[in-house]
């Protein structure tokens, strides 16, 4: 059973964001990837640093660069690379969120380092503030996937970065959760000729209200319309060379075992959350029947989950 999660784009919006005035991105790190609970906070911490010490280890960072973080979120890049690197290390934050971007402003006034930091509330597509062949070395951590235009993004990293400068990527690719998903509609359709599993339906409902469930959809949507070769493509494109891919596949067992912490928690920002999805989308009794199979299964431990992870290093042309 794959539980990880796929983005949207404006033209496929879960309904719980199409009239939330909260800044979705700061409330999924901040609250809802792991619903508040401090253990579950514990496990995700160590799981993001994980990606984050990856893409530092291939960045290559030394003394006296400029790193661009592009999506800083949390600052999770930015403070381990300083921490890492030291106190000559400039590093800009970039974010589209202002309330992410504040709450790293104030995580580097705490730490002592934000005279290493600027601050540019701006998305991967237009970089503005950020001079041509400024920078030394480019990260992103799950921010491509957000991005609708991939390929300008990618120039802007090539913009900005010095000859011979880098970029470090980890991008979470997820078409085959997309593909799964619309594997579910696919059997409810069939099954509607001859009498759907109620079940069945309900999987369905679920999953659709957090991923696409038609190619149509799956197309238009920036974290399953693309591979990592894909990503490799767009590199290449803008002229980037010594380009090296490595994609990361690992599946294991489903961390989370408190039901109530399942159901608050949210696979992506723009997802809405399992509670949402049973509140306002299903019967009483549909919940009762979804909760009596999934719940036992949940606390068991008997899940899994599949992360596939690209990494993507390359250099601008000296």
């Amino acid at each position: 059973m794959r539980l990880q999660a796929c983005g949207v784009t404006s033209k496929w919006v879960p309904s719980e964001h199409k009239t939330s005035k909260l800044d979705p991105w700061y409330k999924w790190l901040i609250h809802s990837r792991h619903a508040g609970d401090p253990v579950e906070r514990r496990l995700v911490l160590d799981e993001t640093e994980h990606y984050a010490d990856k893409v530092l280890a291939t960045a290559q960072l030394v003394p006296g660069m400029t790193l661009a973080d592009i999506g800083s979120g949390e600052g999770l890049i930015a403070f381990k690379a300083i921490g890492n690197t030291g106190p000559s290390l400039q590093v800009i934050l970039t974010e589209i969120s202002a309330s992410l971007l504040a709450h790293a402003r104030q995580f580097a006034i705490k730490k002592g380092v934000s005279n290493q930091c600027i601050f540019l509330e701006c998305n991967a597509e237009n970089l503005h503030g950020i001079p041509d062949a400024s920078v030394d070395v480019v990260t992103t951590r799950a921010v491509l996937a957000y991005v609708a235009d991939k390929k300008a993004a990618l120039r802007e990293f090539h913009r900005i970065l010095k000859p011979g400068g880098r970029i470090s990527l980890a991008e979470p690719i997820m078409m085959d959760e997309a593909r799964a998903t619309c594997g579910l509609k696919a059997a409810v359709d069939a099954e509607d000729l001859n009498g759907a599993d109620p079940l069945l339906d309900l999987m369905h409902r679920w999953k659709a209200a957090q991923f696409p469930d038609t190619v149509s959809k799956m197309a238009s949507c920036p974290m399953t319309n693309f591979s990592e070769r894909d990503l490799v493509r767009f590199a290449q494109d803008n002229g980037f060379a010594d380009i090296h891919m490595e994609l990361h596949i690992d599946v294991r067992p489903f961390q989370v075992s408190s039901w109530e912490v399942f159901i608050a928690s949210a696979p992506h920002p723009l997802a809405p959350t399992l509670e949402f999805i049973l509140s306002n989308h299903f019967t009483s009794t549909e919940r009762n029947q979804f909760e009596k199979v999934l719940r036992p299964l949940i606390e068991a431990g008997g899940l899994s989950v599949d992360d596939r992870v690209a990494y993507l290093t390359a250099t601008r042309k000296s």
